[in-house]
Order: C-alpha cells, then structure tokens, then sequence
C-alpha cells in the first residue's frame, strides 16, 4: 500500500483528487475523514495542511505527496521532486497599495514586507540586491499594508482578484509554481513498483489533457498534402469513404498547436472536421 498525502481542502486539493480519479483510481472523500483508502489500487490518501506534506514525506509517514512547488521551495526539500503535474498553477508575487509610488525593486529598500513565504522572498531580495526586513506571518497577508505592520507584501497570486479586493497592485513576480509530485527518497522496491504503475496513468491522462483527437473528411488527391499538416503518434490514419473519391483521415493534435493546424488543413481541403477530447492517451 502506497500511501499519498494531499493538501486538505482548497484548489490544489480539487485538483489533486480529480488526477487519481482520472487515472481510474476509486476512493471515498469526505471533508470530516483525514485518510482514505482506495479500492482499486494499493493507494492510501492522508489529507494535511500543504506545509506539512513535505516534512511528512520526507521523513516517511507519506511514501508521496502532491504539493505546490513554492511550498516545497520554501521548506528547503527541492530533491523529493519527482515530476511537475502541470495544474495550479501561480506566481509567488510583491505587492503594494495601489495609491503607492513603484517604480523599481529597488523602491522596497528599507521597507517592511509582510509573507507566508520568507525563504523565498529573502532569496529573491538577495539577489536584487535589496534589503528590506520581512515579517513572517501565515494567512491573511494582503491585510497588512492597511494596518501599518508593512508597506509591501508577497504571496501567492491565481487570478489577481483577491490583491486587487484588498486595495494591492502586483508588482515583481518572485517565483512560478504548480503542483508537483513529490516521493521519499528511501522507498522499498515494491512501493517504488507501485509508483511506477500510478506514474504510467498519470502520464496517459496528462497527454490525453494536451491533445484533441481530430477527424476529418479529405479528397484523395489532397490527402498526402493534409497528412504532412498533420502530427501524429504515427502517421493519420486513412480510411476510405462510401463516396468514391473522398476518405477520412484521423489523427491527433496537441492543444497548443490545434487551432493554427486547423486554419492549414481547412485551406488545404479538409471538410466536416470533428474534434474529439481523449480521455487517455498511452504510447
């Protein structure tokens, strides 16, 4: 049994649970259970406050855990990474009052900034050379410009809505973070098995989440031409069609590149053009 710690509620936590289901794997959560135990694959969740996941892994209560990058950061445990999830996320970022005067980092010079994340925000003052004085505090950051305790603060921005709500403007990004898939360093060989069997359907749903699968219609003499638009595991597939000179290629297109793809092999040629979301993508 493999056990896995997450973060307890929030944002990362959604998405967390929502990769193990996706990777076919079945549990029951709930909000009042601290562990759960899935019934389908040798996989224990603990449900911790994120600060903690690192330590516990580390110290191996949790074989792995998922966790954001800047926490992991900032705990100073860098080599249990195994893999970044791509999903949540952010940016660590200084902030001001709005009515303040920025021009440079260098503006923050003998100031006081508040954060949650101090050994981050020294090393990126370090090396701006900036000396301000940090005051350590945990939740509830954006309120200290307003009553006095700093006149900057740092801490971890999504969307930017809650900075602006408080009366802030983002200005230096410090650090970009997402989730990151963490293990201790000392698993015995049948957990290790185990996290490469849960590793291989993570990869499957993580290609699937970056590609569309793509059909279309094409006229024969077009088809070499469309073919080579068109990125593959392969090649595209070609199937012949009940109208004689026509036939149906099949194929899959990473999401970045989908619509620019689309736009050459509509100029191209390509009619009734079907998109398609993979649930999962092995190869």
């Amino acid at each position: 049994m493999l056990r896995i710690a997450i973060q307890k509620s929030g944002r990362l936590s959604e998405e967390s649970l929502n990769l193990i289901r996706e990777c076919g794997i079945s549990f029951i959560s709930s909000s009042l259970k601290l562990k759960t135990e899935c019934t389908n694959f040798p996989l224990e969740i603990l449900f911790l406050r994120d600060d903690d996941i690192p330590g516990y892994v580390a110290d191996g209560v949790a074989d792995i855990g998922i966790v954001g990058q800047n926490v992991l950061v900032e705990e100073g445990k860098e080599s249990l990474t195994v893999e970044p999830l791509g999903f949540s996320k952010c940016r660590l970022s200084l902030a001001v009052p709005k009515s303040a005067e920025y021009n440079s980092i260098k503006d923050l010079n003998g100031k006081n900034i508040a954060t949650s994340y101090p050994n981050l925000l020294q090393a990126f003052l370090d090396e701006q050379g900036v000396q301000a004085q940090i005051h350590t505090i945990s939740g509830s950051v954006e309120i200290a410009p307003s009553i006095g305790l700093a006149e900057a603060i740092c801490d971890i921005v999504s969307s930017g809505s809650t900075l602006i709500s408080n009366g802030l403007k983002e200005v230096e990004r410090v650090f970009k973070s997402e989730a990151v898939l963490i293990a201790n360093q000392d698993l015995t060989q049948e957990k290790r098995e185990v996290l490469e069997k849960l590793l291989f359907r993570i990869h499957a749903v993580q290609r699937a989440r970056k590609a569309k699968y793509i059909l279309l219609n094409s006229p024969d003499d077009k088809i070499e031409e469309i073919s080579n638009l068109l990125p593959s595991v392969k090649a595209p597939t070609v199937l012949p069609l009940a109208e004689e000179g026509w036939s149906s290629l099949h194929s899959v297109v990473n999401e970045d590149d989908f619509w620019e793809i689309i736009e050459k092999i509509k100029a191209a040629g390509a009619q009734g053009i079907l998109v398609v979301p993979i649930e999962k993508m092995i190869i």
